[in-house]
């Protein structure tokens, strides 16, 4: 099985020594991905920060073939969960019909302090 990974320019580009998602033969799985727009530039506010990183992840899944409709997992980072209801409503307005499996955390700290990084399984349908 090889894999292959995932590149936009509609997305931030990594910024370590890791790909935005790698597919594996009809799965695709993202890195986190940050609040970060495809210029580099860090959103403020959760409300904003989620929308970015929502966005960022289409556009990762786009250029996989894929929509928000083939998401089965996701994994949300959060750095205060008194903020989750609002990150929630965010969430719902991208999920609305589908609603994937998913796990929020609690973490000390984030990269670029951000306040919120998501990731996500999707699988193409056969």
């Amino acid at each position: 099985m090889s894999h292959i990974a995932i590149t936009t320019t509609k997305a931030p580009s990594a910024i370590g020594p890791y790909s935005q998602a790698i597919a594996l033969e009809n799965a695709v799985y993202t890195s986190g991905m940050l609040p970060i727009d495809a210029e580099g530039k860090l959103k403020e506010g959760i409300v904003d920060q989620t929308q970015q990183i929502l966005n960022n992840l289409q556009a990762v899944l786009a250029e996989a073939g894929l929509s928000l409709e083939d998401v089965i997992k996701t994994t949300v980072f959060m750095t205060d969960l008194e903020q989750f209801q609002q990150m929630n409503e965010v969430y719902s307005q991208y999920f609305s019909d589908h609603y994937p499996a998913r796990t929020t955390v609690e973490v000390s700290r984030l990269p670029r302090d951000a306040k919120i990084e998501i990731e996500l399984i999707a699988i193409k349908r056969i």
